[in-house]
């Protein structure tokens, strides 16, 4: 078993957390307008996007050391689809909640759907438990693109 490399575990375990916290307060006017908003069934309340996000989050991070410190030569590129990820949830945020961009935010993402999901296989490719640490992800992606459909169709209405 590898020793852990402390500095680049913590790295990686915050990055995520961070550019969520960031997109999250630039976006906080915005999402104040959840609770008041048409919503489609099915829908949670406020308070468990905060936790759903913040586990997933720490699992992204954690798939991600996975990856940094393995040998594979495709490392860098799957490290690279993961970055963009990240940049593309860090916008979807100000997409739905502060431009209230509806449509435009469902195919933003769907675009990171596929990325994530093409991520995924490659972190799964890498070492089985990156893979297996985003696959909650990408459900939870689903989830919010019903979410996301819903509210757009409920906004035309």
């Amino acid at each position: 078993m590898k020793k852990i490399k402390i500095p680049i575990f913590v790295f990686l375990i915050i990055l995520p957390l961070i550019i969520g916290m960031i997109s999250a307060f630039l976006s906080s006017r915005g999402m104040s307008m959840y609770e008041t908003m048409d919503k489609p069934p099915l829908s949670p309340p406020a308070w468990v996007f905060s936790a759903a996000w913040t586990i997933l989050y720490l699992m992204m991070g954690l798939a991600s050391y996975f990856i940094i410190i393995s040998e594979s030569y495709d490392k860098h590129l799957a490290f690279d689809l993961y970055i963009l990820q990240l940049a593309m949830n860090f916008c979807w945020s100000l997409i739905f909640f502060n431009w209230k961009m509806y449509m435009l935010a469902c195919l933003w993402l769907i675009f990171m759907w596929v990325i994530v999901f093409i991520c995924t296989y490659k972190f799964f490719l890498i070492d089985k438990r990156s893979g297996l640490l985003m696959v909650p992800y990408i459900l939870w992606l689903t989830f919010a693109l019903y979410l996301n459909m819903g509210a757009y169709l409920l906004s035309i209405n």
